[in-house]
């Protein structure tokens, strides 16, 4: 059973708008990510959607699956759970697909059959995977139930051609509907073998990114009943449990101007999906109970946010230096950056813009709008405003 038991891996949805990933994710979870009324009302995701699926392996048929039991009849051994970050396919969230790499290990990177291929979105997303180094990666060619075997066979033709000379390059191409259930299980299959677990470190000190934030309670609840705001993200290093004081920055900016207050308070509960935990492992998306004021998680505005140990974080900084480079890009121009220009920032899962006020030997000065923990071992993505939205530009380390 798996009761109890943390996903293993964070593995991220990408693709172009409309090319089925939350209806994928709900096929392999049972679970639609898309629930926000203004997703629902528009029929696209807008903030990152989050599900968890249990894979299975019946050693008589010799086949994966989604479920418990087989469609033999036999009962099928849990073999792991695999938590999905479903990532919006809009250009103009592509800042939010960048900040959700951060957290992923794998992805599954869709590509419809009935459109021609790259589409927009289809080449923006490539280009993160490509740019963060994630290797661990499944192709799937989705909708082939609305064309013809050879329409499917001609996409499939242009889907390898495209990924020539990426990360992707090598990667599986499975072909499915999942209107019609058609090779799902040879999907999980590919899952399975394509998107192992990386080495984590358990031992080292805790760093969990925070990519939402809530406020569970509704509207007209007593004050007596009132429960603390809940944070979700993903435990990168170290190990998270019930009880452990922690310490969230940047925190809170009580005046303009002013320095952000870390938030210092205690692990209240732990949960994954429906299930209890008493500790958090590096791995899966996990949600931290706590008893923190509600009004200071509601509608995400943690989102970015690094929980550790009081003390253990590093400082929070304004002004950033970051050694970088820019991207090679076919389809707009991205010439070099210039002093004054305004780029949007990704560190971790945080998301700020900022002017640059010094350039330098590949180095860029950035003041930020909003502080940032001065995490140096992530990568920085920037981004530069093309038109009305912003682009992938370039990709950097802090300094």
């Amino acid at each position: 059973m798996c009761s109890m038991v943390q996903a293993e891996i964070n593995i991220g949805i990408l693709g172009h708008v409309d090319h089925g990933k939350t209806t994928l994710t709900e096929k392999l979870t049972g679970k639609w990510t898309g629930t926000h009324s203004e997703e629902i009302k528009r029929g696209i995701s807008i903030r990152l959607g989050y599900a968890e699926m249990s894979v299975y392996f019946c050693n008589k048929c010799k086949r994966y699956s989604v479920k418990e039991k087989c469609d033999c009849g036999e009962k099928a051994e849990f073999k792991r759970k695999i938590s999905f970050i479903d990532a919006p396919g809009h250009e103009t969230l592509m800042t939010t697909v960048i900040a959700a790499s951060s957290i992923i290990d794998g992805a599954l990177f869709l590509i419809s059959a009935n459109e021609e291929c790259p589409q927009p979105q289809t080449t923006e997303h490539l280009m993160v995977l490509n740019s963060i180094g994630i290797k661990n990666i499944v192709v799937v060619q989705t909708k082939v139930d609305l064309v013809s075997k050879e329409k499917a066979i001609e996409n499939y033709k242009k889907i390898k051609e495209f990924l020539k000379g990426t990360v992707a390059e090598n990667a599986p191409i499975i072909p499915i509907s999942a209107t019609y259930d058609t090779n799902i299980n040879k999907l999980v299959e590919a899952i399975e073998t394509t998107i192992q677990v990386p080495k984590r470190d358990a031992h080292a000190k805790l760093k969990m990114f925070i990519s939402r934030s809530f406020d569970v309670n509704k509207p007209g609840t007593e004050i007596k009943n009132l429960k603390g705001g809940v944070i979700g993200g993903s435990v990168v290093q170290g190990v998270l449990h019930v009880g452990d004081e922690i310490e969230i920055k940047p925190g809170i900016t009580r005046k303009e101007n002013e320095n952000p207050s870390p938030i210092v308070c205690k692990v209240e509960s732990l949960r994954e999906e429906s299930e209890q935990l008493d500790e958090a492992k590096p791995g899966g998306l996990i949600a931290v109970g706590t008893a923190i004021d509600p009004a200071l998680t509601k509608s995400d505005s943690l989102v970015g946010a690094i929980i550790g140990y009081k003390g253990e974080l590093p400082e929070v900084v304004s002004t950033i230096k970051i050694k970088y480079e820019m991207i090679k890009r076919k389809d707009i121009e991205n010439p070099p950056l210039k002093d004054s220009e305004i780029l949007a920032i990704n560190l971790n899962t945080a998301t700020t813009v900022g002017v640059i006020v010094g350039l330098a030997k590949g180095i860029a000065t950035v003041k930020l709008k909003k502080p940032l923990v001065n995490d140096k071992s992530a990568r920085v993505a920037l981004s530069r405003k093309v038109g009305q939205r912003w682009r992938l530009a370039g990709w950097g380390q802090l300094v």
